[in-house]
């Protein structure tokens, strides 16, 4: 049967639909209890104040509604999350000791690949657990330090800064799953890069959720000092499952003076999983944060990075794409905090949907009393790849200075049969047709990720076109 020229094929996710069982994994009970909060805290062994700060939190989340702004979460119940899994391992810094399923699991992702060719440094996060994590000699003589967080709480200078930093930018009180996370968080990096040191090459962290009607709570804290420069890719990814998977974590990032930072990530959850992750970083004077963003898994999706714009003449830049396919209803943007003179930010974002998929851009541009001689503009282009699927835009604006120049701009759209018919007519493919023309507004984002991330962002937007001939 034909069909209409306006639809398209779902993305082929077997790349990351496959998993592998539980067998000598550990999981604790399901729900949130002041007992499973400690539990957890315990076998991290953590610091007194961290349970503290643990147990308040969960206390904030119990008190604290479900989130009213965005798409429903009725379907997912903490009663039945388990908030933290085991795998059959402990952390290795050797590749071929970790275990074969979960070793399996990450070349099949191409993470080791990655390592080897380009890499400074990566960790592997299997569930609630770092099971691999590596950096080369070079970054460690220079002074940087990247670990889990967990394992950098056992080292005293560390402890002091995690204990003066963590969940600053994200406090409990911010929204309910900011509580959750930390109450159970599990897992994640920390990064540190002395005054002055600049990476050449990146570090990254891949975050893989196997386990079944879980959670995962990883936190990532990187401090990068004055005239310091990194560059962070996180990847995350999961198997699909018929009931509710929760991703909940936090990434706080502290820019120092004349820093810069490039935080990259591919979030392709499953859509089975709720993905209500917060992102934050504050720049100081003449800092610049650089997100590159692509979302393109899970159920229901709250994603919006936040700038904090508190020196002078700092500067954000936010780029980013999403997909939302059938079943999905995925409500993402980019928050901005023009905090003092003469910062600047920008906001480019692409959106594709299809199959009934909801895509919705929020964006919060705030600038404050202090933010003389400051710009913004945000960019926003949606692509409807039929008449079944939805895309919405909702801008908020909030200025308190009087010397400010803000812009917002949104275009929505559909693939029109007149490009179609005019590539057609040029001696390509309907299939192909279709191909270059989702390839193409995607592509300024595209071209900003590192290169295995590129790749993986154009596989996963090479749709399988259904065309009317034949």
């Amino acid at each position: 049967m034909a069909k209409n020229r306006t639809e398209v094929a779902d993305i082929d996710r077997s790349l990351y639909d496959f998993r592998y069982g539980e067998e000598g994994f550990e999981r604790l009970d399901a729900g949130l209890t002041p007992d499973i909060v400690r539990e957890i805290s315990e076998r991290k062994n953590e610091p007194d104040w961290m349970l503290e700060r643990r147990l308040k939190s969960l206390e904030i989340y119990h008190n604290t509604p479900n989130p009213t702004w965005g798409p429903g979460i009725e379907g997912l119940d903490m009663d039945h999350i388990v908030t933290y899994v085991k795998p059959n391992t402990d952390q290795k810094n050797d590749w071929e000791s970790v275990p074969d399923d979960i070793k399996d699991t990450f070349e099949r992702l191409g993470i080791p690949e990655a390592e080897r060719s380009y890499l400074a440094g990566v960790g592997a996060q299997y569930d609630s657990e770092l099971v691999y994590h590596n950096m080369q000699d070079t970054a460690a003589k220079m002074g940087i330090v990247y670990s889990g967080i967990e394992e950098a709480l056992q080292v005293p200078e560390c402890e002091a800064i995690i204990r003066e930093k963590f969940m600053t930018l994200i406090p409990p009180t911010d929204h309910k799953f900011a509580a959750l996370h930390g109450a159970v968080w599990s897992g994640g990096s920390f990064v540190y890069v002395p005054r002055g040191v600049k990476l050449d090459f990146p570090l990254q962290s891949y975050f893989r959720l196997n386990a079944k009607g879980a959670g995962q709570f990883e936190h990532t804290l990187i401090v990068v000092e004055d005239d310091a420069d990194l560059h962070f890719i996180e990847g995350c990814s999961a198997p699909k499952y018929n009931v509710a998977n929760l991703h909940a974590g936090a990434v706080e990032l502290f820019v120092g003076k004349r820093a810069h930072l490039r935080y990259s990530t591919i979030e392709n959850w499953s859509k089975n999983m709720y993905n209500l992750n917060t992102k934050r970083a504050r720049c100081e004077e003449e800092g610049e944060i650089e997100w590159i963003s692509g979302s393109f898994g899970s159920h229901v999706g709250y994603l919006y990075p936040m700038s904090v714009l508190a020196g002078r003449k700092s500067r954000s830049s936010f780029t980013g794409i999403t997909f939302a396919g059938t079943g999905q209803n995925l409500d993402t943007g980019c928050k901005v905090v023009l905090g003092a003179p003469d910062t600047t930010a920008t906001v480019e974002t692409k959106s594709i949907s299809k199959g009934g998929g909801i895509s919705t851009f929020r964006s919060s541009i705030v600038a404050t009393p202090a933010a003389e001689g400051s710009a913004a503009s945000v960019s926003c282009q949606s692509l409807m790849l039929d008449d079944i699927s939805r895309s919405d835009t909702i801008p908020a604006m909030d200025i308190r200075a009087k010397n400010v120049d803000i812009g917002h701009e949104a275009t929505i759209g559909r693939i029109g049969d007149d490009k179609i018919f005019y590539l057609m007519s040029r001696g390509i493919s309907e299939e192909e047709a279709r191909t270059m023309i989702v390839n193409g507004f995607a592509n300024p984002v595209s071209k900003e990720l590192p290169l295995e991330y590129a790749v993986e962002m154009n596989n996963l937007i090479k749709l399988e076109m259904e065309g009317a001939i034949g």
